[in-house]
């Protein structure tokens, strides 16, 4: 290997340490949901809102978070998110009441999905050549899955230490927040001198936007993923369900909701990728027939005995059911290339499909939890899970749609995969 292939790869792996650190503290629901309910005070319904402010604010501006990328050196841009994330956490380490974590969470999502996001999608695709975008996509989803796993997992022994309770919420909210810090620190003097910004003409933020926007495959793309993510959310859900229903030990809760969220996507991205573009040979196609895999599944979860003695069968149903959604994950973002989109408006073409795309985060949480706290019990995970299921009946429709769209469109360029959060 020479010596600027090793530098190429340095980057990259400094890039992945951001990229799967600076959604925990927004995400913080994945490994400790049951504990914020119990420490912070929040009940389902309330923890929606959260994640319903913090994913509305991060839609209106991945746009423009778009722009900047296309304007600002991607060097400069992606420190900035991942430190002002950390600053933030430090001070959601204090408990703030309700109001402040409406802001704390909308701060979030400006430092990450505005000024961190569309610049670490540019910055990697930039490392490598055309031909070499699918790998460094794919590599990129399952490294933010190890780097994910292995995070959490230390913050949730940080929480396990410090007693399980108020102070080892808090002290894991911390090793959060002094990651992310970290993470920017090395990222600012590690890139430097790299390719991080695009060595292509650089197109004005409105002329950019306005270039992508006439793209029409870029619509259909974005309703695609739209369609995946909304599903996506519900898996959030699996979390609680596993305690109120089959009695999972706290402790395990965190443990399993890390595999569910985390860990899944090291398996899912790459194993996406491969039935995609080795076994359908298209994304589309692969999408397709994954959303009528996931109702069989299902309706397995739904049908399974409840209890304690059951508690094994219930998470491997619920893992399986995750693992299908994250090999859609890991490929959403792919026909994406399909559809014609240059180098030099990449960023605008991101902040496009991500306002359309993440949109879901915006109210799929406060649907799901509002069902769960207005009923309590089996009946209000049946209607989630039911909900759910019509929802992936609808995303088989649109990746129909999208794959005839695509068969359409020749010659079909590179359709390897391009990545998400």
């Amino acid at each position: 290997m020479t010596a600027q292939a090793k530098a190429k790869w340095l980057r990259f792996l400094v890039l992945i340490l951001g990229g799967g650190t600076i959604y925990k503290l927004a995400n913080l629901k994945d490994a400790f949901y049951v504990p914020m309910q119990e420490y912070m005070g929040l009940s389902h319904t309330e923890i929606g809102t959260l994640l319903s402010a913090n994913a509305i604010i991060a839609t209106a501006l991945f746009v423009v978070g778009g722009m900047l990328a296309d304007r600002f050196d991607t060097r400069k841009l992606i420190p900035l998110g991942l430190i002002g994330t950390g600053g933030l956490g430090l001070y959601l380490a204090t408990f703030p009441g309700f109001n402040m974590l409406l802001i704390v969470f909308s701060l979030f999502a400006i430092c990450a999905d505005c000024i961190y996001w569309p610049a670490l999608l540019k910055a990697i695709r930039n490392l490598g050549d055309d031909n070499e975008q699918g790998r460094m996509f794919g590599f990129l989803e399952g490294g933010r899955g190890v780097v994910d796993t292995l995070v959490a997992f230390s913050a949730l022994g940080v929480f396990v230490v410090m007693g399980s309770g108020e102070a080892g919420l808090k002290s894991a909210i911390l090793f959060y927040s002094l990651i992310d810090i970290l993470a920017g620190v090395l990222t600012w003097f590690l890139l430097r001198g790299g390719k991080t910004q695009a060595a292509v003409q650089q197109s004005s933020g409105l002329a950019g936007l306005f270039e992508a926007v006439r793209v029409p495959g870029i619509w259909l793309v974005s309703f695609n993923v739209f369609m995946v993510y909304i599903v996506y959310c519900g898996l959030t859900y699996f979390i609680p369900y596993l305690k109120d229903m089959y009695e999972l030990p706290v402790a395990l809760v965190g443990a399993y909701g890390i595999i569910n969220q985390y860990f899944l996507k090291v398996l899912g991205g790459p194993a996406g990728g491969y039935m995609a573009d080795k076994r359908l040979k298209s994304s589309s196609r692969y999408l397709k027939w994954a959303f009528l895999a996931l109702l069989p599944l299902m309706a397995v979860i739904m049908l399974l005995p409840k209890g304690n003695g059951f508690i094994y069968a219930g998470m491997a149903a619920t893992l399986s059911f995750a693992l299908i959604v994250f090999t859609m994950r890991g490929v959403f973002w792919a026909p994406m290339s399909e559809v014609g989109i240059a180098p030099h408006i990449t960023g605008s073409a991101f902040g496009i499909g991500c306002l359309i795309g993440y949109a879901p985060g915006m109210f799929a949480y406060v649907i799901y939890g509002s069902i769960l706290d207005h009923f309590p019990g089996q009946q209000g995970y049946d209607y989630v899970f039911a909900l759910m299921s019509i929802l992936a009946v609808i995303g088989f429709m649109v990746s129909s749609l999208l794959y005839r769209a695509v068969q359409q469109r020749a010659p079909l360029p590179c359709a390897e995969a391009l990545p998400q959060t």
